[in-house]
């Protein structure tokens, strides 16, 4: 089973997909704002909000279709919504882990398992897909790996956070794919499956200084369209892109997270310059290849 993407689509979903991350690093942001709350809190809420607002976005973008067309295909195979269960979890999973992690002391290795992800969707696309990656690609890849692998010597011990993501994640999206649920409505539903998870954790009593938030319903409202857009933007992208070229444009959203890190007093350590400095030329190197695949785009759209 393998993907195809033409020049077009490759080019909307890297745009997509960078848009996405910046969304998300502002969630990041915007989420310290309601520390108070707790992880499991801002989870609950994020679940809660995101659910209508990706549906009202699917439906202003006229794509209720995939919504009623998996809608059938779930009545018609009962069975698929074991599936569909499993898929919501991997999901769930993710996104009360980056809103727990950083407020848990988990931060650092969160952002590991970001670092190593992309590296883990180039395997999962090259051996469950078959797909192929550019020679720009397997330097990008290489430089990363040079970068993970310096961080990897300076954190021997990576906790259970760092593979929850560096391998849920690509379970995740190859699901997905392989149940063609690749798609907004599939992502609404994934939402809306959690939605029992996001109300407990709502209802449970609020940690002591959940009082003091300022303005937390209009800080919530902005949590939950962040979210929602962020997600929207990023299934596009996956939709679009092969899954090796997905996986290392996400790069972008730990860069964007070390600079919000940064912005709220953190600093990197010494031994810590080549991770990132690595990455970053990776970043640089799908840069040029995404600007170069835009060039090659350009005289197409001419008249003849």
């Amino acid at each position: 089973m393998t993907s195809s993407s033409s020049p077009a689509d490759t080019a909307s979903g890297v745009a997509y997909s960078l848009t996405a991350s910046v969304l998300f690093a502002l969630m990041y942001f915007h989420a310290t704002l309601l520390a108070p709350l707790g992880g499991a809190g801002i989870y609950g809420w994020r679940i809660l909000l995101t659910s209508p607002f990706l549906g009202a976005f699917i439906l202003l973008s006229r794509r209720g279709a995939e919504i009623t067309e998996l809608w059938q295909r779930l009545r018609e195979r009962p069975v698929l919504w074991l599936a569909m269960l499993l898929s919501s979890a991997l999901l769930g999973v993710q996104l009360w882990l980056f809103m727990w992690a950083p407020i848990n002391g988990h931060g650092l290795d969160v952002s590991l398992g970001y670092f190593l992800l992309p590296l883990t969707l180039v395997l999962t696309g090259r051996v469950c897909f078959g797909e192929r990656i550019t020679r720009w690609q397997l330097v990008a890849c290489a430089l990363a790996a040079l970068g993970v692998v310096n961080e990897l010597l300076y954190a021997p011990r990576v906790s259970w956070p760092a593979f929850v993501v560096a391998l849920g994640y690509p379970c995740y999206f190859a699901l997905r794919r392989v149940l063609r649920t690749n798609h907004l409505g599939g992502m609404w539903f994934d939402m809306v499956l959690s939605l029992p998870v996001g109300l407990w954790f709502i209802a449970a009593p609020l940690p002591e200084g959940a009082g003091a938030l300022r303005h937390p319903v209009l800080g919530i409202l902005v949590l939950g369209v962040l979210s929602a857009v962020a997600l929207a933007f990023m299934i596009t992208a996956n939709q679009r892109l092969k899954l090796g070229l997905f996986g290392l444009l996400s790069y972008v959203e730990p860069a964007l997270l070390v600079v919000v890190s940064l912005l709220l007093g953190e600093r990197i350590a010494q031994s810590q310059w080549l991770t990132y400095g690595a990455i970053w030329a990776a970043i640089g190197l799908l840069a040029c290849e995404g600007l170069l695949s835009l060039r090659a785009l350009r005289p197409q759209a001419l008249p003849r």
